[in-house]
């Protein structure tokens, strides 16, 4: 990877997966003997990422524990987001300030991430810096997701994502980032899905399409059938 930092957002409520939540961080529930988090970090010791910057807001505390009581062999910042919660883009924002390289990979811990993912997040840097873009999703076709409840997020023409009247591709929860796209922003509550919107309309919101089963902790329901 020339990538060399991830950013994990840690931040949420999770309030979909209630009443798990109510006294666990969402990043702390537990996947076959793994808490969501360490897979994250492993995945990324595995695609050779160097430095790792971890938002926290909700039950901070238990999260900042998990993490000193592991002797992760990698560098491993933990970002309080401060008295408010922040958001996707907010949270994206508290980390990348605190980072001096230009482009990131973020990355959500609710998806079970596996050696499966490694080929595409290659494909993935591949493209973004041959086009010499400024953001690029992973992104995944309801068909092979496990929970196929919801529409996607998408459509995809040769790389370029668009917004079409039915959309058949899903956000995976890994993005490659440039700081510019976000370095203009206040640090206050606001979705990444702003700065997708505004690329969006200059056509210049890329996309990489993950051709393997997505698996993904949703709500609660998705606990049940996936995690128990």
């Amino acid at each position: 990877m020339k990538i060399k930092t991830a950013l994990i957002l840690c931040a949420g409520f999770g309030k979909r997966v209630q009443p798990i939540t109510d006294s666990l961080p969402k990043p702390l529930i537990v996947y076959k003997d793994k808490t969501l988090l360490e897979n994250t970090i492993n995945f990324l010791i595995k695609i050779k990422i160097k430095k790792i910057k971890i938002n926290v807001f909700y039950l901070k505390e238990k999260i900042i524990d998990f993490i000193n009581s592991k002797n992760f062999p990698i560098n491993i910042e933990i970002i309080d987001d401060g008295e408010t919660i922040l958001g996707t883009g907010g949270g994206t924002l508290s980390l990348i300030k605190k980072s001096n390289e230009d482009d990131v990979i973020v990355i959500n811990p609710d998806t079970i991430w596996d050696d499966s993912y490694i080929k595409s997040i290659f494909e993935m840097e591949k493209i973004y810096f041959e086009k010499k873009i400024k953001n690029i999703l992973l992104i995944v076709n309801n068909l092979t997701c496990f929970d196929k409840r919801f529409n996607g997020d998408f459509e995809i023409n040769d790389n370029i994502l668009l917004k079409e009247k039915i959309n058949n591709f899903k956000y995976t929860g890994c993005q490659i980032f440039n700081k510019e796209l976000i370095s203009h922003k206040q640090l206050n509550y606001f979705p990444i899905s702003e700065i997708w919107d505004e690329l969006l309309r200059e056509s210049k919101l890329y996309g990489y399409e993950y051709k393997g089963e997505f698996k993904h902790l949703t709500d609660f329901e998705i606990y049940e059938k996936l995690f128990i």
